[in-house]
């Protein structure tokens, strides 16, 4: 569903001048898919679409090819790999437990990756909180966060 979801997305944006996601609903919903405003906008932030001047000058959704964006993903890897100590959760609560002073760069690395389920997250000086929609995907969260920073540790980077 969310593949065939994205997919349409991306035929909508090359196709028509979409300028709003609002607009993107609409058009989404014309083609029969039944979807809320907060899952266009995450399906958005997924598939890095952004706002580019078109050739009338008025902004359009297209697809970001720039290369930077990655570059950028991987230092913030690399800031959350050199930030967070373990992960534990309960519930719908996923909990990091950082060095002193990292939380707040960890929690920016934490959301810039894409997480399924995830509904928002908040650092204070060694702590993230993350909230998930379901328990299952705070456990697969906090399950892949273990696995990749013993990954790491085994490497020894």
């Amino acid at each position: 569903m969310k593949k065939n979801r994205q997919k349409r997305i991306l035929q909508l944006i090359t196709e028509f001048p979409i300028s709003t996601q609002e607009e993107l609903l609409k058009r989404l919903r014309e083609s029969g898919l039944d979807v809320t405003q907060a899952t266009v906008s995450r399906d958005i932030k997924e598939l890095r679409i952004v706002k580019l001047m078109g050739e009338n000058g008025q902004y359009r959704y297209a697809v970001s090819d720039n290369p930077r964006e990655e570059h950028l993903e991987n230092k913030f890897r690399s800031i959350f790999v050199h930030s967070v100590k373990t992960a534990d959760y309960a519930g719908h609560t996923l909990a990091l437990h950082c060095y002193t002073g990292t939380a707040q760069a960890a929690c920016a690395a934490f959301d810039s990756m894409r997480w399924d389920g995830l509904v928002g997250s908040i650092a204070g000086d060694d702590t993230i909180f993350v909230l998930f929609r379901t328990p299952q995907h705070a456990a697969q969260a906090c399950h892949m966060i273990l696995s990749f920073l013993q990954e790491v540790n085994e490497k020894g980077v």
